[in-house]
């Protein structure tokens, strides 16, 4: 006992070891985390080119001039393709974010001009700039140089031009600034020429690469944009981060009061998976934004599920008698399928999401991956190693455990009418506030100007404002700013941050709200957020909102139905998946909740969440379908396995719903347009899961064998009626 008692303590410290290692990593590399500008502030534009099929090489020369562009905004700055005619600029980190746009996209930024101020030519016609070294006729040395080459049009102007100016200066002019003002020796006329006495290799590679930027290939037009204030952001991070530590304990005090010492035992796997998360968000650069956050918070809450699973299956192995250490094997061995097939499932919504979503729905797909693989990886390997260290120390009693002894079905098909009609008047009274809403010119659905187009401005108050002294102190202001009148507002619950949304405004007319509001009512300009959305990319948004849905939903039942060789299974979790996103969207339409850009990642979490509980109830009904006796009826195994695994359905989401929950209290206004609707999900997806997926599966399995006997689903009725009258 000695001996098994040594190699548990050194099991565990060895566990202990690795989790305060990675723990410690994890949070060393906190700070190398990339931040989205939604934490860390600054201004993210989406532009479109006016042409709409450009060629690669315009697309790439255009990418690389305005790399360097922004660069002098921000060394962080990025800027990216995506699709073929739109381009990406990502600037954390800036203040003066009008500003910004202004200027961006400007073509026609470099001119050549002559002493009397003409432009000789423009930025447009220079088609090489190149830094090189020439050596000097007297002295021998190394003369450092850069040689132009003009198009057609810049050759005949640029001869013109200098045969008229020998002996002057030609000032090179970009963005206002004068990079170079070389002096002109002779006519040049066969359309190239270099400017010489650069000093340095460098300085000559400079002055090339700014001509070669000197102009845009392609004209841009703004098609959204999104500016955050660095305050804001902070604010952002230092609630999501509260709001994950109060839901880790409460979840952790949750695991150990009710199972134990295997609740304990997860909690330091999870201890372990906090430090992973973080050491691999680092490593992957993946950068972390608000609906991140929200992805790992949740990951957090799921990552409780495979150890849920797991110490459910101990307690029915106990409570058949078998000793602890073999119901601690068995248990592992038996929630084995459900962990995998629950996970690839939520897995396959998350990297629908990545490749349908925008930025930010990407980052929440990321990190909900990362988060759902790591609880995988924690609950199979780190959890039974921490176990089995416990038990060798002493911990062997059954008493630690707890024991689940097999209780009398409970009769869930019996209700099945009840669920089922439930289930459709919810769906009902959705459609019927949609149409009621279309009807009325409100809009079947309070669509946000993600799927509609317009600007958002998210504006911190210094004081608590009533929505009259809204109306009659604020909006004249902004209507005299803007020259709009049409403008909603929309007050954030238990703060002072209200939420303006017009038509799509253009640059000044944003920096005219911004600066009237600040002269007016002393707002803190770094707590403003403006979201630009324009009309065409709304509707493209509408388009992925379904597609991903509906790609997600076909590649969920084809793996069901590869995995449990049975369509019925596959087809009934699809059709409760289907209930699920319409009971949502009839709280989205009922509450006229916003549909923005989250509605798409809650949509998805929502199904990938609720064919998890799924999953596991099918999985218990495949295994007690092989150990069904003679006198066990359909029914009978149905309803067995609905309880069986209703512990850990109700569980789960309580855990998860704790989770989602604080977000909600403590996190600012996107979060809570994301947490709400996912709250209601979690409840959803528990009850379709548990009433309606067993009872679809049995509807359908009955229906079957009557096709084929015309008589078994009477004889299966009679042999139901007469079980329950000797009962």
């Amino acid at each position: 006992m000695k001996s098994g008692k040594g190699k548990g303590l050194i099991k565990l410290l060895i566990v202990l070891f690795c989790v305060g290692l990675f723990g410690w990593f994890g949070f060393d590399t906190a700070d190398d985390i990339k931040l989205g500008l939604d934490l860390a502030g600054g201004v993210s534009i989406t532009y479109r080119t006016v042409i709409d099929n450009p060629s690669d090489t315009d697309m790439s020369d255009t990418i690389y001039k305005l790399q360097q562009r922004v660069q002098n905004y921000s060394t962080e700055a990025e800027v990216y393709q995506e699709g073929g005619n739109r381009i990406n600029i990502d600037i954390p980190g800036v203040s003066d974010a009008n500003e910004i746009l202004e200027e961006l996209g400007k073509p026609g930024s470099l001119m050549f001009i002559d002493p009397e101020g003409n432009v000789i030519l423009t930025g447009d016609q220079v088609v090489r700039a190149e830094a090189g070294i020439m050596k000097d006729q007297t002295t021998g040395l190394d003369d450092y140089i850069v040689s132009l080459a003009f198009n057609e049009e810049g050759t005949t102007a640029f001869a013109e031009a200098t045969a008229a100016n020998v002996g002057n200066i030609i000032y090179i002019i970009y963005d206002d600034q004068i990079v170079s003002y070389p002096t002109v020796q002779t006519a040049i006329t066969g359309g190239e020429c270099y400017i010489e006495g650069m000093g340095t290799y460098e300085a000559a590679q400079n002055l090339a690469a700014t001509i070669r930027i000197g102009s845009l290939s392609l004209e841009l037009e703004e098609l959204r944009s999104q500016v955050v204030g660095a305050r804001l952001g902070q604010d952002a991070i230092r609630t999501s981060l509260l709001a994950a530590l109060i839901g880790f304990v409460i979840i952790a005090v949750f695991m150990i009061v009710v199972y134990r010492i295997p609740g304990l035992a997860s909690v330091i796997a999870l201890g372990l998976y906090a430090g992973l998360e973080m050491i691999l968000l680092s490593a992957f650069e993946v950068t972390l934004t608000l609906p991140g956050i929200a992805g790992i918070i949740l990951s957090i809450g799921m990552a409780v599920d495979a150890n849920v699973i797991i110490f459910t299956r101990i307690k029915e192995e106990i409570g058949v008698g078998k000793t602890v250490r073999s119901a601690i094997k068995t248990g592992f061995s038996k929630a084995l399928s459900a962990i995998v097939d629950g996970n690839v499932t939520t897995l396959i919504a998350a990297a629908v999401l990545f490749l349908r979503g925008s930025g930010t729905v990407k980052g929440f797909a990321t990190t909900l991956a990362i988060g759902i693989v790591l609880s995988m990886v924690t609950a199979l390997f780190v959890t039974r190693a921490t176990l089995y260290a416990l038990y060798e120390l002493g911990f062997q009693d059954a008493k630690f455990y707890g024991v689940k002894k097999d209780k009398a079905p409970i009769d869930f098909l019996g209700k099945r009418k009840v669920c089922f009609i439930i289930s459709i008047a919810a769906i009902v009274a959705g459609w019927a506030v949609m149409i009621g809403g279309a009807a009325t010119g409100n809009g079947a659905l309070n669509w946000g100007m993600d799927f509609k187009g317009g600007t958002s401005t998210n504006v911190t108050f210094n004081a608590d404002m009533s929505l009259e002294e809204i109306d009659s102190q604020v909006l004249p202001v902004i209507r005299e700013a803007t020259g709009v009148v049409d403008i909603q507002q929309q007050k954030v619950a238990g703060t002072t941050e209200v939420i303006f949304r017009t038509q799509t405004l253009d640059v000044e007319q944003r920096k005219a709200m911004e600066d009237a509001l600040v002269e007016n009512f002393g707002v803190d300009s770094e707590t403003i957020t403006t979201e630009n959305i324009s009309g065409a990319i709304s509707a493209e948004m509408k388009q992925d909102a379904i597609v991903a849905v509906i790609v997600a939903t076909i590649l969920m039942l084809l793996y069901i139905w590869f995995r449990f060789k049975d369509i019925r299974f596959a087809t009934s979790a699809v059709a409760a998946l289907v209930h699920d996103v319409l009971v949502v969207l009839t709280f989205y339409a009922a509450a006229r909740w916003s549909v923005g850009s989250t509605f798409i990642a809650c949509m998805l979490t929502i199904v990938g969440y609720s064919i998890n509980a799924t999953i596991v109830i099918f999985d218990r009904i495949r295994e007690n379908l092989r150990l069904r006796t003679n006198k066990q009826t359909l029914e009978d195994v149905v309803n067995s396995s609905i309880t069986q695994t209703f512990t850990r359905s109700i569980n789960t989401s309580l855990t998860t719903f704790v989770m989602v929950f604080v977000l909600f209290i403590l996190g600012v206004s996107s979060i809570r347009e994301f947490t709400l609707p996912l709250m209601v999900g979690i409840i959803c997806g528990t009850y379709s899961s548990v009433c309606i997926t067993g009872a679809l599966w049995y509807v359908m399995t009955i229906h079957k064998k009557t096709a084929k006997s015309g008589g078994a689903a009477k004889k299966e009725k009679a042999v139901n009626q007469t079980k329950k009258a000797e009962n």
